[in-house]
């Protein structure tokens, strides 16, 4: 059915929403704050569907029915906050406002409160997918109100990807749990994407093998357990020849890799959630080494690698099948780091998340799309209450049967000097999940000599501290 909805912010993001909008049979009510961006996107794509135009602020509330419903697509932090600042007074009490940028959750969760006191909703949505996903059909994590997503969330799932014929686009939660969902996607997808970096780069350095090369191999995994859109266009990289020089695209691209934020949003909301999403971190970490330009010149020259160096690989297709089995049981790790963290922040937050649901919505148009999502969905369909996704039995079983290819990897990558800061972390993860003991009771112990910070025992109930610089007895604190 044909509804109407408002889009003001028309650069590439905001532009390719309002034509899937419009495309999808709705009327779509344009706005910038620059005319001519208007005015260009109606020129090139006015056919598409029904479009009004719109000049200032007033003109586009004006053009909208109530309640309306207004898709704010712009800059996340000051940009955001000056746009919902010029709306707000000109909208009327039930109308929404739904914010599809990369806000920091927190933000929205401030945002909300603002807007409920003046009777508006406030729609904080994450949209994944990029440019391409806009247009043809993103995942769509809105969070707000249950009477906001009345308003809103059919018109969202019409124009979501659709797998299996269901859309791509939930309920998440309420005020900020869309945008933290979509954070911790995003780191998600920053350690996907650096493990898939690594297998590349033992590839490369432990093989000898070319990009092209490498791209086949990388198109062959997609075949199998590995089939996701970012190992599918990893192989479109790898074969990509640089026009001007005749090179390997990768081999031009200066080796420093840049972010926007949320993964580091991700990692430091994980700190305060105390929650280990170390695969997530390793990924922020990495990029943030490339980007150390000097230090990484300045280190070339003087710190030695291997003394030896590493033997020649003797068994190519082995070493290849080791390398996938590293990259498949490290991403099931970054997959269960990430799950972890938003079902802490569901319980910190008072969100009533729905885990599968976004394993099922996951599985088309955003970034991390892959094939195991549906293997995730089905784990928690199975078991609601999963402690971990490395517990059930499909995720045990399969990162069993690479645990041997994994430690080896991770083992040639040490030897070789080839750092594998992703496949590493997310090993000694998974070790640190199943050892019998950690040596974390000797951290209380060092906290309770220097601190007094105490400590429990195992073999009875209460807090205890030693009186280290006196006659050493253990008395109960509580």
């Amino acid at each position: 059915m044909s509804e109407q909805i408002g889009v003001t912010g028309l650069a590439t993001m905001g532009a390719s929403l309002a034509r899937n909008f419009a495309r999808h049979g709705h009327q779509v009510v344009l706005h910038n704050r620059t005319q001519a961006r208007t005015d260009g996107l109606l020129a090139a794509h006015g056919h598409e569907g029904d479009f009004v135009r719109t000049g200032t602020a007033e003109e586009f509330v004006a053009a909208l029915r109530r309640p309306r419903r207004i898709v704010v697509m712009v800059a996340a932090g000051a940009p955001t906050d000056a746009v919902v600042d010029e709306l707000a007074p000109l909208l009327d009490e039930g109308d929404v406002l739904v914010d599809g940028g990369n806000a920091r959750y927190t933000d929205t969760i401030r945002r909300t409160a603002e807007l409920t006191t003046r009777g508006l909703h406030f729609v904080g949505c994450g949209i994944s997918g990029g440019e391409e996903g806009a247009l043809l059909g993103p995942s769509i994590m809105p969070g707000g109100s249950a009477e906001a997503y009345a308003l809103i969330g059919p018109l969202l799932e019409s124009i979501a990807a659709v797998v299996d014929g269901t859309p791509c686009c939930t309920h998440v939660g309420t005020d900020g749990a869309g945008h933290f969902v979509k954070m911790v996607h995003n780191g998600i997808e920053y350690a996907d994407m650096q493990l898939i970096a690594e297998a590349y780069d033992l590839l490369r350095h432990r093989l000898g093998l070319s990009p092209a090369e490498i791209g086949d191999v990388f198109a062959g995994w997609n075949a199998g357990d590995l089939e996701s859109y970012l190992v599918e266009i990893t192989a479109q990289v790898l074969h990509h020849v640089d026009a001007d020089t005749g090179l390997p695209f990768v081999d031009v691209v200066l080796d420093e890799a840049e972010q926007k934020g949320t993964g580091r949003w991700t990692v430091q909301s994980a700190l305060d959630l105390g929650v280990p999403v170390s695969g997530i971190a390793e990924a922020v970490f990495a990029r943030a080494l490339s980007g150390h330009a000097d230090q990484r010149a300045a280190a070339r020259k003087v710190l030695p690698g291997p003394a030896d160096g590493a033997p020649p690989v003797e068994d190519r297709d082995a070493f290849v099948e080791a390398v996938r089995q590293a990259l498949y049981a490290s991403k099931v790790v970054a997959y269960a780091q990430g799950f972890d963290q938003i079902a802490a922040g569901a319980v910190a937050h008072g969100w009533d998340i729905d885990l599968g649901a976004l394993a099922t919505i996951w599985r088309g148009g955003c970034i991390i799309r892959a094939r195991f999502l549906d293997r995730i969905r089905q784990a928690y369909a199975e078991e609601p209450t999963l402690t971990t996704l490395l517990t059930h039995d499909y995720f045990r079983d399969a990162v069993a049967a690479g645990q041997q290819g994994w430690r080896r990897v991770v083992a040639e990558a040490v030897r070789a000097g080839v750092p594998a800061p992703g496949f590493s972390t997310a090993l000694a993860y998974y070790d640190g999940l199943r050892a019998e003991r950690l040596p974390a009771a000797l951290v209380q112990g060092l906290r309770d000599l220097f601190g007094a910070h105490t400590y429990r025992r195992v073999d009875q109930g209460g807090t205890f501290h030693t009186l280290w610089s006196e006659d050493g007895r253990e008395v109960q604190v509580r």
